[in-house]
């Protein structure tokens, strides 16, 4: 096993001989101080990876939802990208108060809340399912996205926390990993289980009673899928809460539901939650337009269950560049490299708008290597230095994750009035401008800009 692999490992805190069960890595703000060595339990960082993985893989589902539910209800783009608009209006929503529930609860009671809300959004897919009503799958999809949200409030901070400022970057990376590992699954058996049921006939060909029944019969591989999903999630909410004392010494500043924007004024955080607004909507825009753009004639010309499968290797990519990007935030700058993936998506996105065929569309899967970094990145460079504000700032950049709500949408709009799929990936490529932008901005570490407190 190379060294980067191990140094990793041992700094998230894992053992790779049999040991006691408490590990003596820098947990900052576990017990209020980012440079004492304080004790935490070493199957925690494990617990952490599970949290992103399970996460990553159920936002990705939206990509395969999508499709389906867009040819049962015979909606155009931007009607279809309300699905995201009502998946990511959820860290606007629950951002701020998910942090508070997390500091006033701690870490691992907090993650048992917001995994129990995603067993509660699972479930509401059977009632939506039942009477086919597209309202009702929006309602379930912000459910589930409230939880989702809570978990990640928990998720960033723990990952970020469990080892030296210093490799912050690199860990986070390498935990996201195991998130970009769930959005290359679940779309693979997803798109099997979810798009693979569709039949020859279309919504557009019926109508009354016929298309209600239609509508039912077609939605209920999304029930047998979200229930199993909700069975999956209620184990590990249990087993989270069997050691939800684990944290015991965790602490965590106090402040009102709206204190974490005073961080605002911080210039470099600023512009990292901007940052986070931009790349989750490109990345979402791009990921919900895959398998309506490679079905296209004069791209792959394959069926959505086909494309589907495809989606995988969009969120395959952004998993391998993890892996790799974690190794290589060791010896290049964090910002120099986000500036140089930023850069790439552009090219590739170019590339994807201007050809055809199988260079089109490779291209536009391509992207997702770009955006392996991206996200971890940009949220360990603006968060450097926060200390025990560091809930609060978490709260902060999920509520830039709203961008997945906003961009998607405008995204479709643009396809829809150009009437040209191609055409709307321009909007994902200007947000990929601003993240090169601050990539660069943010090359030397925080301690080196005179314009942060």
């Amino acid at each position: 096993m190379s060294t980067w692999v191990v140094e990793s490992i041992t700094v998230l805190g894992v053992k790779l001989v049999p040991g006691p069960i408490y590990t003596n890595q820098t947990t900052a703000n576990i017990a209020g101080d980012p440079e004492a060595g304080n004790k935490h339990p070493s199957y925690l960082p494990a617990f952490v990876m599970a949290l992103f993985f399970i996460f990553g893989g159920i936002t990705s589902l939206n990509d395969v939802i999508i499709p389906k539910l867009k040819e049962l209800f015979t909606l155009n783009y931007t009607q279809a990208m309300l699905i995201q608009f009502c998946f990511f209006t959820a860290y606007a929503v629950i951002g701020l108060p998910g942090a508070r529930i997390v500091k006033r609860v701690g870490y691992m009671r907090g993650a048992v809340v917001g995994l129990t809300t995603m067993m509660v959004g699972c479930l509401l897919f059977i009632p939506a399912s039942t009477s086919a009503r597209y309202e009702l799958f929006l309602f379930a999809l912000f459910v589930l996205a409230s939880g989702v949200v809570i978990v990640q409030v928990v998720a960033n901070p723990l990952i970020s926390l469990l080892g030296p400022a210093k490799t912050a970057h690199s860990r986070l990376t390498f935990a996201q990993a195991f998130n970009s590992l769930g959005t290359t699954i679940f779309p693979i058996v997803g798109s099997t289980l979810i798009l693979g049921s569709l039949t020859n006939t279309s919504a557009d060909q019926l109508s009354g009673e016929e298309l209600q029944a239609y509508r039912v019969a077609e939605a209920s591989a999304i029930v047998v899928g979200y229930s199993s999903l909700a069975i999956i999630i209620a184990v590990v909410a249990a087993t989270v809460w069997w050691f939800r004392d684990a944290l015991a010494k965790e602490t965590h500043e106090e402040s009102s539901l709206f204190g974490g924007f005073d961080l605002l004024k911080q210039p470099r955080f600023r512009f990292g939650a901007a940052c986070i607004f931009f790349y989750v909507g490109a990345e979402v825009a791009i990921g919900s337009l895959i398998v309506n753009f490679l079905s296209q004639e004069q791209i792959l010309g394959i069926d959505e269950a086909s494309a589907g499968k495809l989606v995988g290797l969009y969120f395959g990519g952004a998993m391998i560049g993890r892996f790799a990007g974690s190794a290589l935030l060791r010896l290049v700058s964090p910002g120099k490299l986000l500036a140089a993936a930023a850069s790439g998506a552009i090219l590739l996105l170019l590339i994807a708008i201007l050809t055809t065929g199988k260079v089109a569309g490779y291209s536009l899967l391509a992207v997702g290597l770009m955006n392996s970094i991206m996200f971890p990145t940009i949220f360990a460079l603006a968060c450097e230095g926060l200390g025990s504000r560091l809930a609060d700032g978490s709260g902060i950049i999920n509520v830039a994750i709203v961008g997945g709500a906003i961009v998607p949408l405008l995204t479709g709009v643009l396809a829809d009035v150009s009437g040209v799929l191609a055409i709307a990936f321009f909007l994902p490529a200007l947000c990929y401008v601003m993240i090169a932008v601050y990539g660069w901005y943010a090359r030397r570490p925080r301690s080196s800009h005179s314009d942060f407190a």
